[in-house]
């Protein structure tokens, strides 16, 4: 397609490679999880894109969970055959486990063959490219001083329902089951023991007592902690009920009394007054300064800060989830390469009760509520230039039987929504006095947008300005080859090779700072699509940006249009379909509708290519790609009347516009899609040559 929807993405790069074709060779490194599996609990497994890959028979399962915990090793055959088929003979075992095999396969679909390596005698699950909740708690159960812990997506017994699938496999788990918990008590006693000091946050003591306790009911450390929190937070009760549970536990445990530090511990929280509470309390957050903007008497500086609170909740039920949700949504942020994100726990830091947020441009925040089936999360965003005011916000709810989709259906989606709006506040003119690179590449991107081409080329001369002030900003370097490949896309560029050469020159410096910059790799993989009609190696890359960054909806959209070449419309309808769950309304949705026309257009639904055609072209009238798919399905039914007025439009836009030189240059997989097209345009009554 020329121009149509060249849009951006991210997937993975080798640093060292000398060339854009490098990439390829490297398309086995690891990325982010591409599976998330629950072992803890109920089991479940879920793709990156949200499909459910667990297998339906109970011992394909069990082999999954015992593979999972072997931690990416190797592991005989004969060993899981045995153990899950102990009452038949060896031949017969092998014979049954060869089928699990062949299950477990089939839920993973095209994933199976990067997660699974079988051998003859051995069979091996790459847990080096999932995220497994136990794994995940093994290795750090509170991944650093202030994360919540995993108690609420890691919730339940280790493979929970999976006794009695064959004597030996409960025997092996009894064991999995014991070991495991020892190992995460330790941690997490290691762990509290660093954390619990005078001006320790109790509600990130509490909850990492909580966990312990959960593992450990008789630990009498925990159990103080816990205690010492609740009353710092004005939970006087109920750190005199923790005492008392304590007590009951290690009674019916070890038949012994508390000890005496937890005895006066107890008697200390008994005596104070619940109204002593409020002097160790935390201040809450405050949004209003009145009308002094905290950007006043701060030093310059190139790159905007997105600060992330904990999200507040309702009761104690939701706390540790609120936290853990807080923290989530500032690594998903994280991901957007143009502006830094300060963590719950960063910003917990910074804060002063005179300054609260000065260093900061925006806040997200929010709360979660609700019980019985359903949460509601309700989320917003704060604009802290001048006096604060929230310039985003929404509900979202979930069941509580769909907790472990968290990341897809909340997650994802809050900071889908986030990131295109600060796009498009911070390219608005004179909105900050100070531009380094990136303020002059945010004032650019409205512009580009615009593809009203005085706009545009102004656009340009800003990157170019941005590049000049800074040579190492993998964003202005990506956005420099977006830019250069819309140029293409709009028929400006006098030398397409020169052009060409510029994307990948722009694409690849990019990624060579920023191995994870997804709008490189995007351009690139559309590059390959549009420019060199290696649709394989397009798709790939597309992939790859899904797996590092599926709330980026750039990358669900500008895939589509690498669906629609290879001749797969509905594909690319339903990625059209993600990206508009994810992206904000009213901001560049209408730019993005072209894409939906081309779609339509292969799909042979010319009526409703026709319906969403129009208002495409009148929404960005001087975008080239949105005549094309326009004026071919107008031509296939037999409105040549009113295509005409397109076609003008189309030739005053792109005057050396013909059907011969479409076919030569449009990325087109299949003949009989490319004639279809053609003909369209030729019934319209577009030149032939």
């Amino acid at each position: 397609m020329q121009g149509d929807g060249q849009m951006s993405t991210m997937a993975v790069v080798d640093q060292r490679g000398t060339g854009i074709d490098n990439l390829a060779d490297h398309a086995d490194l690891p990325t982010r999880p591409i599976v998330r599996i629950h072992l803890l609990g109920s089991m479940r497994a879920t793709s990156y894109l949200g499909d459910d890959v667990l297998p339906r028979a109970k011992k394909a399962r069990a082999a999954l969970g015992y593979l999972c915990l072997a931690s990416g090793a190797r592991v005989p055959r004969a060993r899981i055959a045995s153990m899950l088929w102990d009452r038949v003979s060896a031949d017969q075992a092998r014979t049954s486990f060869r089928q699990a095999v062949k299950e477990l396969t089939s839920a993973m679909g095209p994933l199976a063959t990067e997660l699974f390596s079988a051998g003859q005698a051995t069979v091996r699950f790459n847990t080096d490219v999932c995220w497994i909740d136990a794994l995940a708690l093994l290795k750090s159960p509170y991944s650093d001083s202030a994360r919540a812990d995993l108690a609420v997506l890691c919730a339940g017994e280790l493979l929970e329902g999976f006794d009695e699938v064959s004597e030996s496999f409960d025997q092996w788990l009894a064991k999995e089951r014991n070991l495991f918990k020892e190992r995460i008590a330790s941690s997490l006693e290691t762990v509290l023991q660093q954390i619990d000091h005078g001006d320790s946050d109790p509600k990130q003591a509490a909850a990492v007592a909580h966990r312990l306790i959960s593992f450990d009911p008789t630990n009498q450390g925990a159990s103080r902690t816990l205690m010492r929190s609740l009353a710092k937070l004005g939970e006087r009760e109920q750190a005199l009920r923790e005492y008392e549970r304590c007590r009951e536990a290690l009674w019916e445990a070890f038949r012994i009394e508390p000890w005496s530090e937890t005895e006066q511990l107890y008697k200390t929280i008994r005596k104070h007054p619940a109204s002593n509470a409020n002097s160790i309390a935390p201040v809450a957050p405050s949004y209003d300064r009145g009308r002094t903007s905290h950007h006043a008497a701060l030093p310059e500086r190139g790159r905007l800060r997105v600060g992330v609170l904990a999200l507040q909740a309702d009761d104690r039920n939701n706390e540790r989830l609120a936290v853990s949700l807080s923290h989530e949504i500032a690594t998903a942020l994280a991901r957007f390469r143009w502006f830094d994100v300060i963590t719950p726990a960063s910003l917990r830091r910074r804060l002063s009760p005179q300054h609260e947020y000065a260093n900061l441009d925006y806040v997200v925040d929010g709360s979660i509520s609700g019980s019985g089936k359903d949460l509601q999360i309700s989320v917003r965003l704060l604009d802290l230039a001048g006096q604060a005011q929230p310039v985003w916000d929404e509900r979202f709810d979930i069941a509580l039987r769909e907790l472990h989709r968290l990341d897809e259906l909340v997650t994802t989606r809050i900071v889908a929504r986030i990131d295109p709006i600060i796009l498009h506040i911070e390219g608005k003119p004179k909105r900050r006095e100070r531009y380094g690179a990136t303020g002059l590449l945010l004032l650019a991107i409205p512009m580009i947008f615009s593809m009203e081409r005085k706009q545009y080329e102004e656009a340009g001369r800003l990157i170019q300005q941005a590049l000049a002030l800074e040579r190492d900003n993998p964003m202005v370097e990506a956005w420099a080859a977006h830019w250069h490949l819309f140029y293409i896309g709009q028929g400006w560029a006098k030398d397409i090779d020169k052009a060409t050469a510029e994307v990948q020159q722009h694409a690849l410096r990019a990624i060579t700072l920023d191995p994870e910059n997804a709008e490189a790799l995007g351009i690139y993989a559309h590059t390959c699509s549009y420019r060199g009609k290696n649709f394989d190696k397009a798709l790939l890359y597309f992939d790859r940006a899904l797996r590092l960054n599926p709330s980026l909806a750039f990358n669900w959209a500008l895939s589509a249009a690498t669906y629609c070449y290879i001749g797969e419309p509905d594909i690319a309808l339903q990625r059209l379909q993600r990206y508009r769950e994810l992206a904000p309304p009213d901001l560049y949705f209408s730019w993005f509708e072209t894409l939906y026309t081309i779609a339509y257009t292969f799909k042979g639904d010319y009526e409703r290519a026709v319906l969403v055609g129009r208002r495409a072209v009148k929404a960005t009238p001087d975008f080239i790609a949105g005549y094309k798919p326009l004026i071919a399905s107008l031509g296939h039914l037999g409105r040549r009347d009113e295509a005409r007025f397109y076609v003008a439009k189309l030739l005053s836009l792109q005057p050396n516009f013909t059907i011969e030189k479409f076919g030569q240059m449009y990325a087109i997989k299949k003949t009989s899609d490319r004639d279809r097209y053609m003909m369209g345009l030729r019934l319209a009554g577009v030149p032939e040559r």
